[in-house]
């Protein structure tokens, strides 16, 4: 698939069929996230793919504090958590954040390359205390995603974009 057809046509899925990505398929997606710029090549992103009995505590946790939202964690049948690691330097901090957002996507573009579906959204239950230990997140690293891949169940309308003008400046 050529790049920029990928990029006009890679949508946010929100129904996935039940089987789950091939572990060498992932492998593929992470490392082409590898080669995300990076300041300082720190490598910030960590990514973790949820196995059953992690879902499934998840989805537990997520039930205990809002009735009712576990089942959102059904949606696709390989999730992804994408964290950045914290440096205690705010500008390599800004840098690192703003490169595991760029890995993240590229994991997402590569998914869609490859005829898989994607869906990249934050959960605060991912950052709570609970949440951290099921994910057994280190004191130094801050969860930014989650990603839901698999195969796709249905065509996405390509929304309405707006125009260039609208958000690009040229300066004297």
């Amino acid at each position: 698939m050529e790049l920029e057809h990928a990029i006009h046509s890679r949508r946010t899925h929100k129904v996935f069929a039940p089987e789950p990505v091939a572990p060498e398929v992932l492998q593929e997606l992470f490392e082409l996230a590898r080669w995300a710029p990076n300041h300082n090549l720190t490598n910030p992103w960590r990514f973790r793919v949820l196995g059953p009995g992690t879902l499934a505590r998840l989805k537990e946790l997520a039930e205990e504090l809002s009735p009712g939202s576990g089942g959102k964690l059904d949606r696709a049948p390989t999730l992804v958590v994408v964290s950045v690691l914290r440096t205690g330097d705010d500008a390599q901090q800004a840098d690192d954040l703003l490169a595991s957002a760029v890995a993240a996507y590229l994991v997402l573009l590569a998914a869609h390359g490859r005829g898989l579906a994607s869906y990249w959204r934050s959960v605060p239950l991912l950052d709570s205390p609970a949440g951290r230990d099921v994910l057994r997140l280190d004191d130094a690293e801050t969860p930014i995603g989650l990603l839901h891949l698999g195969h796709p169940r249905q065509e996405q309308r390509v929304p309405e974009r707006a125009p260039v003008a609208d958000f690009v400046r040229h300066l004297p």
